[in-house]
């Protein structure tokens, strides 16, 4: 067998261009699958406890199109206050579109499907949301909306904590609705595999119960916020962030004896602490 080669030089000299020769590669897949693991002190929902201070496990799975649209769901265990309807764990169903406005710039646009399975009736409900992220240097920031529709889910079923837990509705059949409002940004650490993370929310809802004694919106208005950071190591993130709300005890008191640790009427599932997770992705 002869072995032909070539040079740029030797094709040159002989007035030949030389050949290019075509990769034997794949064309890259339109449809990409990403997902993750996570393991979590606390599974804290807009700053609030969802399993009752005690640690989670949670994993995600996404598939997206070139296109932008992807589909999803993530899950949870739950405990105590985040238990709709006497469900321990959270599903959340996704779907959304994303585009990218510029080369810094990406909207994103979707609903999530909060579902708890084996819980009660009247417990799963809809949220849309619109996301606007932009990139400078090292720094992202996006700005968010989730707004859920007038659902019974969200309703004001109940309008104190004792009356939950009497079995006593206030407003059987009541739907509300609840508006969300975030800003977060992200730094990452020029020489380093730190990235610190800052967060602030402020949910509008009913300020009561709903049909299952807990609330998308406990007392109705409030804030919430994280401080934070990121490391990465191949597929593993670790974070550790302190979680705070200004929901104080007293200002939460009629929710008792819902709104506490084992829900004995005691201390609060929305004070401050520092919760750390582990991710790895796949």
């Amino acid at each position: 067998m002869h072995i032909l080669r070539f040079t740029a030089a030797a094709g040159l000299l002989a007035g030949i261009a030389t050949p290019a020769f075509a990769q034997d590669t794949a064309p890259p897949s339109p449809v990409t699958v990403s997902g993750s693991v996570t393991l979590a002190t606390d599974y804290r929902l807009r700053g609030v406890s969802q399993s009752d201070k005690d640690g989670a496990i949670q994993g995600g799975l996404t598939i997206a199109h070139e296109s932008g649209i992807y589909v999803g769901a993530w899950g949870s265990n739950l405990s105590g206050w985040g238990t709709f309807g006497g469900s321990n764990m959270e599903l959340d169903l996704i779907g959304g579109y994303k585009h990218k406005l510029a080369d810094n710039a990406t909207i994103d646009v979707g609903l999530t499907w909060y579902m708890y399975p084996g819980g009660a009736s009247k417990t799963d409900y809809a949220e849309p949301y619109v996301k606007l992220s932009g990139t400078t240097g090292p720094a992202t920031l996006t700005a968010s909306a989730f707004y859920a529709p007038k659902q019974q889910a969200l309703g004001k079923w109940y309008r104190t904590g004792a009356d939950a837990a009497a079995g006593v509705y206030t407003d059987a059949g009541d739907k509300e609705d609840n508006l969300y409002l975030t800003g977060d940004g992200a730094f990452a650490i020029a020489g380093t595999p730190i990235t610190a993370k800052a967060h602030i929310g402020h949910s509008w809802g009913n300020d009561g119960l709903g049909p299952n004694a807990t609330s998308a919106a406990p007392t109705g208005e409030y804030w919430d916020w994280s401080l934070g950071a990121d490391t990465t190591y191949k597929n593993l993130t670790l974070n550790v962030s302190y979680v705070d709300t200004d929901i104080t005890r007293r200002s939460a008191a009629y929710l008792q004896p819902s709104f506490s640790r084992g829900q004995d009427g005691t201390g609060s599932i929305a004070d401050g602490t520092i919760v750390a997770s582990l991710t790895a992705a796949f």
